[in-house]
């Protein structure tokens, strides 16, 4: 889910819906707080969100259907097209400038005609053949998507296997990416990216099993990875989050978590880490101070 900047509307995307809720009702608890609901189709799974600055557009990733949904937020929520990406699609993270929307999608598509690379997740990986390509960063044009969004991909930069969520340097000339299947992160210059592809990629660490959330951390310094090992069938298992310098990319130290950590967020001051532990059913609490020393 994503709050508009004006403060006014919490947006959550839930599956068949995507809904706009009001949220002076949310908080006085008067009223019913759903503004409207709309579907970006009935099987597109809809799994994340992302809105502009000036709160005009709304990016929807949508799983099951390898797309990008684009929603005009000034004229009644019309729906203005979609963005032909990868498969299940998921992070969507602005550009500094905003020129530019980066996404995942955990596998290329058959027309991309990248090669095998990767074997399916949750499997015994000694008996499964390599039989999927890499997944994928893609890049969308922001302008463009509003106008033309079936014809908005600015590049698409290979990213390992089942690539998901992805975080940015506050300076922005970094993204950081998870890649799932392959037990990595990735580091991408974001300007090259779009200008130089094939040498975007500035870095990639071996972490723990089935990275999922990351965040940058220490001003830009460190990387935080949750390590999810989410195909295990014991899913009571308790994991680490494993700490990276940024530069170069390299673990140096772990912070014990709970079971699937799954999504994590800072305070203001980036003193004080949440972390959604989602097969423990709790929220963890980190001070950053005292984990990084």
């Amino acid at each position: 889910m994503v709050l508009t900047h004006d403060g006014k509307t919490l947006i959550v995307a839930s599956g068949p819906l995507i809904s706009f809720l009001d949220v002076a009702r949310l908080t006085s608890g008067k009223g019913d707080p759903e503004i409207a609901s709309i579907s970006a189709g009935e099987n597109a799974s809809s799994v994340y969100v992302n809105v502009t600055r000036d709160d005009k557009t709304l990016f929807v990733s949508d799983e099951a259907t390898q797309t990008i949904t684009v929603v005009d937020l000034e004229h009644d929520r019309k729906i203005l097209g979609t963005i032909p990406v990868g498969r299940a699609p998921i992070a969507l993270t602005f550009s500094k400038d905003e020129k530019y929307l980066f996404t995942t999608s955990q596998a290329a598509r058959a027309d991309w005609n990248w090669p095998k690379a990767c074997k399916p997740e949750g499997r015994d990986s000694s008996k499964t053949e390599i039989t999927n390509p890499e997944g994928a960063v893609v890049v969308v044009e922001v302008a463009r998507a509003k106008t033309d969004p079936a014809h908005s991909i600015a590049a698409r930069v290979p990213a390992a296997c089942s690539p998901v969520r992805i975080a940015m340097s506050p300076a922005g000339d970094r993204i950081y990416v998870t890649a799932r299947n392959s037990n990595a992160v990735l580091g991408f210059d974001a300007e090259k990216l779009v200008s130089d592809p094939d040498h975007a990629r500035t870095g990639m660490a071996t972490v723990g099993t089935a990275p999922v959330p990351v965040i940058v951390v220490n001003g830009g310094k460190a990387v935080v990875v949750g390590n999810s090992n989410r195909f295990d069938p014991d899913q009571s298992k308790q994991q680490m989050l494993d700490v990276l310098s940024a530069d170069p990319l390299r673990v140096t130290g772990h912070i014990p978590a709970g079971a699937f950590p799954r999504e994590m967020r800072l305070t203001g001051d980036g003193g004080t880490l949440f972390l959604t532990n989602f097969s423990s059913d709790t929220v963890q609490i980190v001070d950053l101070r005292r984990a990084l020393q």
